[in-house]
């Protein structure tokens, strides 16, 4: 029989993502065959799984670090924002709304059995369910159908370790002060706690983590240093994302109010001689960029406004005369065509709009969403590629006849008469070695990272064997309990 523990944090982005892979990878060495959950996220950086759905990039990072492929049951629920209020709703893998967060509220008991059914497919076939909540249980003013945390806890029947972050201080208060606001049937639920993202000498938190379990009467499981190779894992939450690397080749990336799928950065920012520049809104795209990368977006109509409301349109095109080159991904790939038709208000009001002009392509939103794994070519240099689609619309234009990678038999892609702008549907295209060594050719560039995802092997490992020093996993075991 599984047993099953469930990783809280005391607040966003306290580090429960690569916590729960972490575990997870040193539960899989010591010979467990452990599964990931997460009953409900929020995040545009989707993966794509081998049954046809999506998930949360981390839930696809975490079945790795198990040696799974991810899977739509280890994420039924998840919520993607296509404004400050609205958020398109996946259950398992499949789209079947856009929301509002007043309305999501009021439908979140009828999806508690998705949820679950999703987790006892999973736990049949494992030993231990690894589960990561989100934000915090401590927002008591969302505990009435509440399916991400203390509400699947009990839903579920499993125990819960709190995990604080002391790096952006009050770590005390974060603990103490949700056991505090906690009902008591949630606050006995919870079992353990540790302290993450510490800096410096760990001794000399011992006298406040007394404290914490003599205020609590959890038991304390450790205290955990900085992680200083987290940068070298895909990164889920917007607020993740920094400009990485020193090298002569500056790739700059305008960060999209919506930006989706960020994950084509990581390869290009894990080369040594690569620059990766995220640059924010307000600031002007930099004139000794080699290449601009436009990324993925969730609402491209929307973002193709905010390229324009920062300037970056002009910047773009001055680059553009200093012979830069422009790479477009997915939504990025519709924002260069010439306009974006959207007769059915997809994204917003029903029209047309007039894009940035650089491809002479056009795109119409439709409504069925294309999710799938791919295996494409690289036309100039012969390189396979595994990537992945995940986008409404569809593209169609001259500069189409220019594709420059083949997929299942047909082009894909477009390119510019003078080759300095490009466009495609696929991401993870860098994540081939052999692609993104002959893409990084076109500026001067040689050799390179020799294998990409056995620098993320490497760095799980290395993320295991981090916790397995710091975190009592022994305890952590016993306190997991039988589903």
């Amino acid at each position: 029989m599984a047993k099953a523990i469930m990783i809280q944090g005391a607040g966003s982005n306290v580090g429960k993502s690569m916590l729960v892979a972490g575990i997870a990878r040193a539960f899989t060495r010591r010979g467990f065959s452990v599964a990931p959950f997460k009953p409900q996220n929020m995040s545009n950086n989707a993966a794509v799984t081998e049954d046809g759905g999506e998930i949360g990039r981390a839930q696809a990072l975490q079945a790795r670090a198990c040696g799974l492929r991810p899977h739509t049951d280890m994420n039924p629920v998840l919520l993607k924002p296509e404004t400050d209020q609205g958020a398109q709703v996946i259950v398992q893998g499949k789209r079947v709304g856009t929301l509002k967060a007043r309305d999501y509220g009021q439908e979140k008991p009828t999806l508690l059995p998705k949820v679950l059914e999703s987790f006892q497919r999973l736990v049949a076939d494992v030993d231990l369910m690894v589960i990561e909540g989100a934000g915090s249980p401590a927002e008591i003013n969302l505990r009435r159908g509440d399916i991400a945390n203390m509400g699947f806890a009990e839903a579920a029947k499993v125990p819960v370790v709190l995990i604080g972050d002391i790096d952006r201080g009050g770590v005390i208060a974060q603990l103490v002060g949700t056991h505090t606001v906690l009902p008591p049937e949630d606050r006995d639920r919870i079992k353990g706690f540790a302290v993450n993202k510490f800096r410096g000498d760990v001794s000399l938190f011992a006298e406040g983590a007394k404290e914490i379990a003599t205020r609590t009467g959890w038991r304390d499981l450790g205290t955990l240093p900085w992680f200083a190779d987290a940068h070298r894992l895909p990164a889920e939450d917007v607020m993740d994302i920094a400009s990485r690397g020193n090298g002569r080749v500056k790739i700059a990336v305008p960060k999209l109010s919506r930006i989706a799928n960020f994950d084509d950065l990581d390869p290009l920012a894990a080369e040594p001689d690569v620059t990766v520049e995220i640059v924010e809104p307000g600031r002007a795209l930099p004139g000794d960029a080699d290449l601009v990368l436009i990324p993925g977006t969730k609402s491209t109509i929307g973002d193709l406004h905010f390229f324009r409301e920062q300037g970056w349109d002009i910047d773009l095109r001055a680059h553009l005369r200093r012979g830069g080159h422009v790479l477009g991904i997915c939504g990025g790939y519709q924002m260069l065509g010439r306009w974006i038709d959207d007769p059915d208000g997809i994204e917003g009001h029903p029209g047309r709009h007039e894009a940035l002009g650089l491809l002479d392509v056009g795109t119409r939103m439709q409504g069925d969403k294309r999710l799938a794994e791919v295996i494409a070519t690289d036309l100039s240099s012969g390189a396979e590629v595994r990537a992945y689609e995940i986008h409404i619309g569809r593209t169609e234009g001259s500069d189409m006849e220019r594709a420059w990678l083949t997929l299942e038999g047909r082009p894909e892609g477009a390119e510019s008469p003078d080759g300095r702008v490009r466009g495609c549907y696929l991401h993870g295209l860098f994540n081939s070695d052999a692609f993104r060594a002959a893409y990084l050719e076109r500026f001067g560039l040689t050799g390179g990272l020799a294998n990409f995802d056995a620098g993320v092997e490497e760095t799980l490992d290395r993320l295991a064997d981090h916790i397995e020093a710091h975190l009592d996993l022994d305890a952590l075991y016993d306190l997991a309990e039988e589903i």
